[in-house]
């Protein structure tokens, strides 16, 4: 199954009275390159979310965001820091009496700000850990999902630039036997120019030359073999993105090739539209797993 390397997902699942989102973000990298955002105190879960990520997916760069807070359903339970509370009011009031003049009030809202005022219950990473990593795990499925939908549809559109590669092959080997015979009737028109009997032995032993070095079989024959290979690995279930990627290049190497030897404009038509084909393939393959 061919995958993207674009994807979004996220999910949000309530565990004992508090609710944990996962965000994954996916874009294309030559490699798996995992970037984890968590909270301080489930930093603890880094090794084993890795491994999790790495289960499932191969090739990306992800981001992958772990928030929490306590849930509606869940209720608050909020304790004042009464001592600490107790010390800020009356450093307060010593400010305030050391002041000419009255300094600004506040509300007990402004103290209750103060780092440390308030004292909300923390979760229990230890017996929160596995569940939040099967959330994980949910999360990056459904990104599998969408990296398969958009995969589809760079498959499809590798499958139709495979059947044009094709269609401009089938093309340039039926009009090799034209070329040649076309270059074949212009050498011997210039030679009838210029040399009222001319060695026929000498002109067959220079169209052989010609011939092989115009020869373009070969590079056909290879443009045809990397056109089925690139099919056929769009068939296979693991991850081939790497291997399409050098098989586009050979294929454009071959397509060079076929163009530095043309001996005709048509020739060197094919060689171009080959060439923006393979291009084209290149810049899809690139966002392929």
């Amino acid at each position: 199954m061919i995958r993207s390397m674009t994807a979004f997902a996220s999910g949000e699942r309530e565990i004992r009275d508090w609710l944990f989102t996962w965000e994954v973000r996916s874009v294309n990298h030559r490699y798996l390159d995992l970037s984890l955002r968590l909270p301080d105190a489930f930093r603890f879960l880094e090794p084993a979310a890795r491994s999790r990520v790495g289960a499932l997916i191969n090739r990306g760069r992800l981001d992958c965001i772990l928030s929490y807070k306590k849930s509606v359903e869940g209720g608050a339970d909020i304790r004042m820091n009464r001592e600490l509370v107790t010390k800020l009011l009356a450093t307060a009031r010593e400010v305030d009496d050391l002041s000419d003049r009255p300094l600004a009030g506040f509300s007990a809202l402004d103290v209750l700000k103060w780092p440390g005022a308030l004292h909300e219950p923390e979760a229990d990473r230890e017996q929160l850990a596995a569940e939040i990593l099967d959330l994980l795990t949910d999360v990056l499925k459904q990104a599998i999902v969408v990296r398969e939908n958009e995969g589809r549809q760079l498959a499809a559109l590798l499958k139709e630039r495979c059947v044009k590669l094709r269609e401009h092959v089938s093309s340039v080997r039926a009009r090799m036997p034209e070329v040649l015979q076309s270059i074949r009737q212009k050498i011997m028109a210039r030679l009838a120019e210029v040399c009222a009997n001319p060695d026929s032995e000498r002109l067959e032993q220079e169209m052989v030359y010609l011939a092989q070095k115009l020869d373009v079989d070969e590079e056909l024959d290879r443009l045809e073999a990397h056109v089925d290979e690139v099919l056929r690995a769009l068939r296979q279930k693991e991850p081939v993105g790497r291997r399409l990627d050098f098989l586009l290049q050979e294929m454009n190497r071959e397509a060079n090739t076929l163009g530095s030897k043309s001996a005709d404009a048509e020739t060197t038509k094919a060689s171009v539209e080959m060439k923006v084909l393979i291009e084209q393939m290149r810049e899809q393959t690139q966002n392929i797993e």
